[in-house]
């Protein structure tokens, strides 16, 4: 019948001595970077794009649903970058997470690297919580933005991220992608506008449309974009707790390097392969069954040691992605003697990032040359997928290729490209196993979201037409 009358009289009994009283938005930003290779390695998009193939247990390259949960992203490193924005915004806690750098800053570095991790979730499934999304005990149910809205808003916190960023702040703590270099923040922001506003081409494909003028604008603003490797978004990990995402998938022979990616590479004469994988005949894809004792490593032992380099936002990416726009007439005054100089520095630069040196005569070959390269014809493996293709008969259609191939070993960016660019032209597994028989177009939604926000997802499901929650059913930007 007695109790006390406040939490006060418990003076500090359930008060932890060893927890942090206030939060360290330095220590978060570290872990943010930290684990974004776990984000942006993820073998199952590679699957669906062959990049890689299944030597041993086939299940993901012949199209098992794809019903992945997005939860530990929105609980883990979003939500950290959310609190970044949340304690440098509040006139209450401002103060403090300024001892960890300029707090504009801090909000500016945070909302970059928002946009970079909603990126990759909307890219696999689509419509997706976003608006309404890391606002905790606040917002338990949030909607299914469209993709649409999504995309549009990636590019207004983008601009607004570049223009806002203060060259003159107090240093960034925390920050071991770019060691407080706000200039090479702006760089990737202004990189990231290109990149995703090119994403858009299938839906805005005039040189006066949307698109267009959003990667204009991105090429032109104030403090530039990445065009040297010194400038790439990349980790070098220093192993033991931290170690490079393709260090674990190097320990195991599960999975290996595809036979349609190498006979792209060697095709060419390319000797990127000789880098990306341990040998260049690489494992067929789409086995029904393991076939493969001897398969092809993902990466040579140095690039996917624990403490090798991981890169996410690369000088190759944004030239290539720089030569497409021109190509496209989206870049005021530019011709497409521009777009061969920004296509033939992209794979310069590409070839730079692993180290190697591009082959003499490869630019000006009878299969990468800018006006006549023709690509190669037959790629994969003819049991398996028979009548793939990475033929180039137009010029964006090797710029497409290149892509690719600088996209590598990215999974999630090289299904993207592919989804948009239609190169290289690839055929599903004879030996698929879901009912469509072709490639997945994107995630399913989780069944924890049916437990966990189902009205919702009723609701999103529903503004899906028959198909509903297919993985047949293409995201917005994949018009084709």
């Amino acid at each position: 019948m007695v109790s006390c009358n406040k939490l006060e009289d418990f003076g500090d009994l359930n008060v932890n001595p060893n927890g942090a009283t206030t939060v360290n938005t330095g220590a978060l930003l570290t872990n943010v970077l930290a684990n974004l290779g776990g984000t942006t390695s993820s073998l199952v998009p590679g699957l669906y794009c062959q990049y890689y193939a299944e030597s041993t247990y086939p299940g993901t390259s012949l199209y098992a649903d794809p019903n992945f949960s997005s939860a530990a992203l929105y609980s883990g490193i979003l939500y950290d970058c959310q609190k970044i924005i949340n304690y440098n915004s509040d006139p209450a806690t401002a103060a403090i997470a300024a001892a960890n750098g300029n707090n504009n800053n801090q909000i500016q570095i945070a909302r970059i690297l928002k946009v970079y991790l909603f990126s990759n979730l909307t890219d696999k499934y689509g419509d997706i919580p976003y608006s309404q999304a890391l606002g905790g005990v606040t917002v338990l149910s949030p909607k299914y933005d469209d993709q649409e809205s999504i995309y549009k808003s990636f590019l207004s916190e983008l601009t607004d991220a570049s223009t806002l960023l203060d060259l003159a702040g107090a240093p960034q703590k925390g920050d071991i992608a770019f060691s407080a270099d706000i200039a090479k923040w702006k760089k990737l922001a202004n990189s990231l506008r290109m990149l995703y506003s090119l994403r858009l081409s299938e839906r805005y494909p005039g040189a006066a449309e949307y698109a267009a003028v959003e990667f204009n604008k991105a090429v032109t603003a104030a403090g530039g974009y990445i065009s040297s490797n010194a400038d790439n978004l990349q980790l070098t990990y220093p192993g033991g707790n931290l170690r490079n995402p393709y260090f674990a998938l190097g320990q195991t022979l599960d999975n290996a390097v595809s036979s349609t990616f190498t006979n792209i590479l060697t095709g060419l004469s390319d000797t990127r392969v000789n880098v990306f994988t341990t040998s260049s005949t690489g494992c067929p894809y789409g086995l029904a069954s393991a076939a493969n004792p001897n398969p092809s490593r993902i990466f040579v032992a140095t690039l996917r040691a624990e403490n090798a380099a991981f890169y996410f936002v690369t000088a190759s990416q944004v030239l290539l992605a720089l030569a497409e726009g021109m190509e496209r007439g989206w870049v005021a005054g530019a011709t497409t003697a521009n777009a061969q100089i920004a296509y033939n520095a992209g794979i310069t630069a590409s070839f730079a990032q692993w180290g190697l040196a591009v082959p003499a005569g490869y630019l000006t070959s009878g299969t990468v040359d800018y006006s006549t390269g023709s690509g190669v014809a037959s790629i994969g493996n003819a049991i398996t997928v028979p009548g793939s293709s990475a033929a180039t008969p137009t010029k964006l259609d090797r710029i497409a290729l290149q892509q690719f191939i600088a996209y590598y070993p990215e999974g999630i960016q090289g299904w993207n490209n592919w989804r948009r660019t239609d190169m290289p032209k690839l055929k599903p597994t004879i030996n698929a196993t879901n009912s469509s028989k072709q490639i997945i177009r994107r995630y399913t939604y989780a069944p924890y979201e049916y437990n966990l926000n189902g009205a919702q997802l009723a609701i999103q499901i529903a503004k899906m037409g028959a198909a509903g929650n297919s993985q047949d059913t293409h995201v917005w930007w994949d018009k084709n």
